[in-house]
């Protein structure tokens, strides 16, 4: 009998996702308080610099051999740029324009190319209940876009850009997605393939800063460091590992649900922490979200199927 491929809600999987969903949620109020006298450039390269640090000093701890070969070196500096570098700068980018609530929802939508491009690529398996559900969450996101967009009180030309360098962000970082799901992913040790990915996006944010905003700028206050320290270790070299670990466990597409949880648990950690206030909206669109995620990942029993005298009885599957 071959072994039941595991799903979402497998606790091997469903324990890092929830993990790294909520770890992501609480991001938004760190990266706000990196804004200010740094650079935003500078800050996603300090970021990544000290989480490619952990991640080495984890591989040398667990004994790994740190030089992976020409060819998954290259593999890395492309999914390192993808990922680390051009999506952080992006959104960094786009906050410039509209707010960090709006850029975290306008995220929520990498569910779509993760999942189009995880079956088109990958050969990911669809259930139609999955479709069904993520069409359904699809409809709360733009429920909750549509309550920033009104909050925010934006012109125009700054939704426009703001809207077009985030989705650009969501598909630079839907391609690191699909990278880890590669049988040439897979095959490599995933700690030393994020490790060199991280001091490759380490390096072009640095580049990008320099050229865009001068040389290296530093703020010595404790909450920025703190910042940094919590961005580059907690929310890096421990969440990414996990997180593509589930990639690879069922696919970039069920991965993706974190991103339409984060902007949720975000506006959760805001209304403790900043008195942020849930309108009607909001409340709707998290709902229905919601209400999407549960049809999508949730497990049906199968109809009883009878072979001559035996009588099999149900199982739980996730088609």
């Amino acid at each position: 009998m071959s072994e039941t491929p595991p799903t979402l809600l497998s606790p091997r999987v469903f324990l890092p996702f929830a993990l790294v969903t909520l770890i992501w949620g609480s991001t938004w109020i760190v990266i706000k308080g990196q804004l200010g006298i740094v650079p935003p450039s500078w800050s996603v390269a300090y970021r990544f610099g000290v989480a490619a640090a952990a991640m080495f000093v984890f591989a040398l701890l667990r004994r790994e051999r740190l030089w992976p070969g020409p060819r998954a070196l290259a593999f890395a500096a492309v999914l390192g740029l993808a990922q680390f570098a051009l999506n952080f700068n992006f959104v960094y980018r786009a906050e410039q324009h509209i707010t960090s609530g709006l850029v975290a929802v306008l995220f929520a939508l990498l569910i779509v190319p993760n999942t189009l491009l995880g079956r088109a690529m990958l050969k990911t398996p669809l259930a139609g209940r999955f479709l069904l559900g993520a069409g359904i969450a699809i409809v709360g996101v733009a429920l909750m876009i549509v309550h920033e967009y009104r909050a925010a009180a934006l012109g125009p030309a700054a939704v426009v850009a703001g809207t077009a360098l985030t989705l650009t962000g969501v598909l630079c970082a839907s391609t690191a997605n699909i990278m880890q799901g590669t049988a040439f992913a897979r095959a490599q040790s995933m700690i030393v393939m994020i490790a060199w990915a991280m001091l490759f996006g380490t390096l072009g944010d640095a580049l990008f800063a320099w050229i865009t905003t001068g040389p290296p700028v530093i703020e010595t206050r404790f909450s920025y460091l703190g910042g940094v320290l919590y961005l580059g270790v907690v929310a890096s070299a421990v969440t990414f590992p996990l997180y593509f670990g589930v990639i690879r466990a069922v696919g970039p597409g069920q991965a993706a649900w974190s991103s339409v949880l984060i902007p949720i648990i975000a506006m959760g950690f805001s209304t403790v922490f900043e008195g942020y206030h849930w309108a009607p909206l909001s409340i709707a669109g998290g709902a229905v979200a919601l209400v999407g995620l549960v049809i999508a990942v949730a497990k049906r029993p199968e109809k009883p199927s009878v072979s001559g005298n035996m009588v099999s009885l149900p199982v739980e599957s996730d088609g």
